[in-house]
């Protein structure tokens, strides 16, 4: 398959939604690309990073979401089109600098945000909507609804930008992202880029920069006259329009890849000639011309979008603006409980959705299929979400619960977000007690921490990974050695920003285009703080173990950290190409149910490379997954299970 870059207008390629929004930013001519990894984003700024060198443009991946908002925001000052990604979570991280570039604009380059929400939180911890956050922060918002929408709006998110000197929202979802779909592709931007900050001090002349917020009353009127703009642009936009009767029995209005969910529901129903759609590509601000036109089209009206009823409550709030001699319009949608206020749609939902509002039956399948569906679900054996084989964090969490164990004071874990949020379920032996967001968990650690006065007296522990330190964790570290909290901050070094997709990060010596970078030595910057660092190997059960239960004996007040550093087992299997050791399960020895700890190795450490034997009755490594890493070995109260060189 040919490059991103390729250099061929009115061809057609298929792209990755993602490629397709990196496709657009590439053919508006960025010259500067910053992100922060996070699914369902990550591939935007993967994909501009294999070609930033060939196509002389800038592009990183950033510490975190806010400062790669804002090194765009300072490319874009100096003329140069610049572009960030995040997901959903990362827009609540950017939010305090968007509300304050809003006010002031955005400078001639051109400043496109994109956001990728999660709706069913396949990879995330919540499935927030961040369409409002548009709304709140008076931001223009588009939608594609295909790969082929998204590059195209992407390009035209800069020339709106330019035009109205403001940031432009583009919200993809999760199966956006990630469909496959021909793009027929633009022409690339040849155009030479020269960066200029002209806004600069002149003592003769003394002003204040454009680019520096307040006075605010003024700033945010400002903002709102350039607002204002948009409507009549989006009046005309090619990503709203109108498929179906001229009038309708029901009118769908909808947005993103709900479009091709009600377009399949309407088919598949039938009703081409009763039921007609509008597309809302831009769904802020509403071009009211627009929609008030679709609207008198029928008096009956179904909403179908993901997540929250964020175009359903627009429309209904303008809806209650007609004069009063305008027909009633009856809504229906999140509010009447006919689309779900929650997780993702699909085409069966939408399809009941409008049978309901147009009051015919419909059943997919007949009743024996789907009884019979419900009985073969029943030979599925259950699985819970667990860490890969010879994953480091499944030896963190055992020594974490061993140590806990041998104080024997009930102390507590505050997790974070990552491959080790899985410390809340039987992955992690259910460990953690509290997680929320990246860096939440060393900040719940600062309050634990400092309640020695309430006569608490449990052991604190806070985990992250090291990409997350790098991004959201150095504040409340800081904090907690000011504050003199007592907690004990585990980083889990995996060299790896994993659950992503394996992108760099600071702490790894390369950049986001492969380059050598200099790498910022956590255990050094921990030790600048004053802090007490010790280093671990999880792997070595007994001495990490031991660390633990030392450092929460220890009355020493203060912050402590351990840095469990060992590497993500599917990086060091792609590097080093063969396993550490060779493991296998000695009969004799094993003895099976009779075992007192009952079944240990597979029923709580319960590595995937483990499996019981039914027919011998004894446990067995299961070839296929086992990584080798040697540290069932060490678990077995028996010595059963043999570790030797590979």
């Amino acid at each position: 398959m040919p490059g991103i870059d390729i250099d061929a207008p009115g061809s057609v390629q298929l792209l990755l939604g993602n490629e397709a929004i990196a496709r657009g930013a590439l053919e508006a001519g960025i010259g500067f690309a910053a992100a922060y990894p996070g699914t369902p984003s990550s591939e935007i700024l993967e994909t501009l990073a294999r070609v930033a060198k060939k196509m002389n443009f800038h592009a990183e991946w950033s510490t975190n979401e806010m400062v790669a908002m804002e090194a765009a925001a300072g490319a874009s000052f100096a003329g140069i089109p610049a572009i960030s990604s995040m997901k959903q979570n990362g827009a609540d991280v950017v939010s305090d600098f968007l509300v304050n570039v809003g006010m002031t604009g955005v400078g001639k380059g051109g400043l496109v945000a994109v956001i990728g929400d999660d709706p069913s939180a396949i990879s995330s911890s919540n499935e927030q909507d961040s369409r409002w956050i548009c709304k709140w922060m008076d931001m223009p918002l588009l939608e594609p609804s295909s790969a082929q929408e998204a590059k195209d709006m992407v390009k035209w998110a800069f020339e709106l930008s330019r035009e109205l000197d403001i940031v432009v929202v583009v919200r993809e979802t999760t199966r956006l992202a990630h469909t496959r779909s021909n793009v027929k592709l633009g022409e690339l931007v040849k155009t030479e880029k020269e960066a200029y900050f002209s806004d600069t001090w002149d003592m003769f002349q003394p002003a204040k920069s454009q680019f520096a917020a307040g006075p605010f009353g003024i700033l945010h009127y400002q903002l709102q006259q350039r607002l204002a703009k948009a409507p009549a642009i989006f009046e005309t936009s090619p990503f709203n329009y109108y498929v179906g009767p001229d009038k309708p029995e029901l009118l769908i209005i909808t947005s993103g890849v709900c479009w091709l969910y009600s377009t399949e529901a309407v088919e598949r129903l039938g009703l081409q000639d009763r039921v007609g759609i509008f597309k809302l590509g831009t769904s802020w601000p509403l071009p009211e011309k627009l929609v008030e036109k679709q609207l008198g089209r029928t008096n009956e009206v179904l909403f179908v979008e993901e997540i929250n009823p964020f175009i359903e409550g627009s429309v209904m709030e303008l809806a209650a603006s007609f004069p009063a001699n305008k027909p009633h319009i009856n809504f229906y949608g999140k509010r009447t409980g006919h689309v779900n206020l929650f997780g993702e749609l699909n085409t069966d939902l939408v399809t009941d959705a409008v049978a309901k509002v147009v009051g015919i039956t419909y059943q997919a399948r007949d009743a024996k299929y789907d009884m019979e569906l419900k009985e073969a679900a029943k030979m599925v054996p259950p699985r819970s979400i667990n860490f890969c084989p010879g994953c480091p964090h499944r030896a963190t969490y055992w020594a974490i619960k061993n140590a806990l164990t041998l104080d024997g004071r009930n102390g507590v874990v505050a997790g974070d977000i990552g491959c080790y949020s899985m410390g809340f379920a039987a992955g992690g032996f259910f460990q953690e007690r509290a997680m929320h967001c990246m860096g939440g968990g060393i900040g719940v650690a600062n309050g634990l921490g400092n309640l020695k006065e309430f006569g608490f007296d449990q052991p604190v522990i806070a985990v992250a990974g090291d990409s997350t330190f790098y991004h959201a964790c150095i504040p409340a570290l800081i904090n907690g050695v000011w504050n003199r909290a007592n907690f004990i901050f585990l980083i889990l070094d995996n060299s790896a920003t994993a659950m992503t997709g394996f992108q760099p990060h600071p702490g790894v010596g390369v950049d986001a285009t492969g380059e050598q970078a200099p790498a910022i030595d956590m255990e050094a910057l921990c030790r600048s703080m004053g802090i007490k660092v010790e280093v671990c190997d999880p792997f070595d059960l007994k001495n990490t173990t031991e660390t633990l239960v030392r450092l929460m004996a220890d009355d020493e007040p203060g912050a402590k950290v351990v840095i469990m550093r060992r590497i993500c087992e599917l990086v060091r299997g792609r590097r080093e190409k063969h396993a550490p050791y060779k493991m296998h399960v000695d009969p004799d020895k094993c003895v099976g149910d009779e075992c007192g700890c009952n079944r240990l190795c597979i029923r709580l450490f319960a590595c995937p490379g483990l499996m019981w034997d039914n027919k011998a009755g004894k446990a067995k490594i299961d070839e296929a997954q086992c990584t080798g890493c040697g540290v069932c070995s060490d678990i077995c109260s028996q010595g059963a299970i043999i570790k030797e060189a590979a």
